[in-house]
């Protein structure tokens, strides 16, 4: 029974459905409109010849008015061989080629339009031609026939072989689409056995050697091979940070444990700094290795992000006014995981917040960037010192708590982001921070 089953999500089986689907109903459709217009070209056929018959007749009806039975004694011999007949009125006078006729045949006579008619008698199908004339000024109707039943019969085998050969055409149709689509899809094969090379490490990334249709996917999933190995070195470094930055505080603490020295009062101040700066340094570690980059797959809602940082922060400063400029299309969402934008602007309102006398401003522009400037009215930093802010540890004043992380940590994930940070006085008095965040996703 495994045989015989038909996976439905089986991109060959679909496509192959989709294209024998459209072959049959193209060919199904065509052979139908062979038999139609086959039927329609010798029924035009055939009316023109009687036409002409008809004209000829005529004709020689005219010529020689006496001849009129001659000419139909002979029409009704050739109707005995080539399936013609011959029904004439002259004024009241009726003629014909077979007398049986002209009952069958006698309600065409009381029109006299010129046109091809289509009359069935029992299992006879007549194709009748009507022609009226004048002679001398009696109104006649010669009404010219012939058997439509054998060319109809011919016909109909030859739409029957029509169809046999047509379905010859459409099975090696099918087989030439079977032919096509696997080929079509080698490329999807070949990316197949990449991937599998790139999980057992035999690949480090995919091949572009894809038709164009696969670009995209090739080069989405190479930029997120990208981004975990970029996670991977992130998570490496730091543990090695945190190997090489506990590993001195951590030796004092356990030396001074292990001695037999009393612990006083500042000693004891002493173990408790070095604690805080081993949890600091955990801290900071953990904030870097949560940053997801522009390529987690995550949006911010910046109205409610921003919304939620203001408000956090105006209760942990009660005395200071925290402001938020937002345009008034704000409800928007952007390419930047949220937890990494509450990161970028936490570290700059709360360290605003840490100087600030009474006031920090926030505006927000978006376009092709995202925009972000805070200023507060706090003492500001010396044009000379701008240049170090964000270094590693640096701290440019010790009168409030902290350890000069908060910003090393900014500078990264405007690096993640392909973003830039600007330090700058501000007009307010204090320090201005500038932030700029590209949004809009490489294509190529």
């Amino acid at each position: 029974m495994s045989l015989l089953r038909i996976d439905g999500r089986s991109l060959r089986i679909r496509l192959l459905c989709w294209l024998s689907g459209i072959a049959i109903i193209v060919t199904g459709a065509t052979w139908l409109l062979h038999g139609i217009l086959l039927q329609d070209l010798a029924r035009d056929f055939l009316g023109e010849r009687l036409k002409r018959e008809a004209d000829h007749a005529i004709e020689q009806v005219k010529q020689d008015h006496i001849s009129t039975p001659v000419v139909l004694d002979s029409a009704s011999r050739g109707f005995q061989v080539f399936h013609h007949l011959y029904v004439l009125r002259l004024g009241s006078d009726i003629s014909s080629s077979d007398p049986r006729w002209v009952k069958a045949l006698n309600f065409l006579l009381d029109d006299t339009s010129d046109a091809l008619v289509e009359v069935r008698d029992g299992e006879q199908h007549i194709l009748v031609y009507r022609r009226s004339f004048s002679l001398e000024e009696e109104r006649g109707v010669l009404l010219v026939g012939e058997d439509f039943s054998q060319v109809e019969a011919g016909l109909h085998e030859l739409h029957w072989w029509v169809a046999a050969i047509a379905a010859v055409l459409l099975l090696l149709l099918v087989l030439l689409n079977i032919l096509a689509v696997n080929r079509g899809l080698i490329p999807l094969s070949r990316l197949r056995d990449q991937l599998g090379k790139l999980r057992t490490g035999d690949q480090e990334r995919l091949s572009l050697d894809v038709p164009s249709e696969l670009d995209s996917l090739v080069i989405q999933l190479n930029r997120f091979m990208d981004e975990i190995d970029s996670r991977l070195q992130r998570s490496r470094d730091s543990v090695a940070n945190l190997s090489h930055a506990l590993k001195t505080p951590l030796a004092a603490v356990t030396q001074v444990l292990r001695g037999t020295r009393p612990i006083d009062d500042t000693r004891r101040q002493k173990l408790v700094q070095r604690l805080e700066e081993i949890h600091a340094q955990l801290d900071a570690e953990l904030r870097r290795s949560r940053i997801a980059g522009p390529n987690a797959g995550r949006m911010s809602d910046l109205h409610r992000d921003c919304t939620r940082l203001t408000e956090m922060f105006r209760g942990l400063y009660p005395n200071i006014n925290f402001t938020m400029s937002l345009p008034g299309e704000f409800e928007k969402r952007v390419p930047i995981e949220s937890q990494d934008f509450s990161e970028m602007l936490g570290i700059v309102l709360d360290n605003a917040g840490k100087w600030a006398s009474s006031k920090v401003d926030s505006r927000i522009v978006l376009d092709d960037v995202l925009r972000i400037t805070v200023e507060d009215d706090g003492p500001g930093v010396p044009v000379d010192d701008l240049p170090r802010l964000g270094q590693r540890g640096r701290r440019l004043d010790e009168s409030h708590p902290g350890y000069g992380l908060g910003l090393s940590i900014l500078w990264q994930l405007m690096t993640r982001y392909a973003g830039k940070v600007r330090f700058e006085p501000s007009a307010l008095g204090g320090l201005c921070v500038r932030m700029e965040v590209p949004i809009k996703e490489s294509t190529d």
